[in-house]
């Protein structure tokens, strides 16, 4: 799945996936396995809801470990002295202005890894991303929506 790709993840992200692992190693798994044990009480297994939720539970706990392992096996983390101030890249803060409403954003690009878009951690990858990669605090750029086309100013950049 991701070995044909780098996945850019800032140090904040991959700490936050490291504690993510760390969590559902030890702390999930345990209560999970509690679950279970407990469920088997109910009598045969074959019509207990709560063995079958505990499984069912336990399955996506499972499958969520490896899925945050294979990305930290191949993830690239960009550092913050990697991330430039004087263009736009992995990490960058970016002040934008939307030219046709004056109205001023501030996002965070990350890697697609960190999406977030209610917190306006916007991928390296996704239109505006891509739009917004190597440009200077000044230049305007226009990224391509499904409504049309909006153009941004860059009013600043930083770490």
């Amino acid at each position: 799945m991701f070995e044909d790709q780098t996945i850019l993840l800032t140090r904040a992200g991959h700490a936050k996936l490291e504690a993510e692992l760390d969590r559902l190693r030890t702390i999930q798994r345990r209560e999970i396995a509690e679950r279970i044990r407990n469920s088997k009480q109910f009598g045969d297994l074959t019509e207990n809801s709560e063995y079958e939720n505990a499984k069912a539970e336990q399955a996506l706990v499972e499958g969520r470990i490896q899925e945050i392992k294979r990305i930290l096996q191949f993830a690239q983390v960009v550092d913050d002295s990697d991330t430039p101030v004087d263009q736009v890249g992995v990490g960058s803060i970016v002040k934008l202005k939307d030219d046709a409403s004056g109205e001023e954003w501030e996002i965070t690009l990350v890697g697609s890894i960190e999406t977030d878009p209610e917190l306006d951690r916007i991928s390296d990858h996704s239109p505006i991303g891509q739009a917004l990669m190597g440009h200077k605090a000044g230049d305007r750029v226009q990224v391509r929506i499904p409504d049309g086309v909006v153009t941004y100013t860059i009013l600043d950049i930083r770490k």
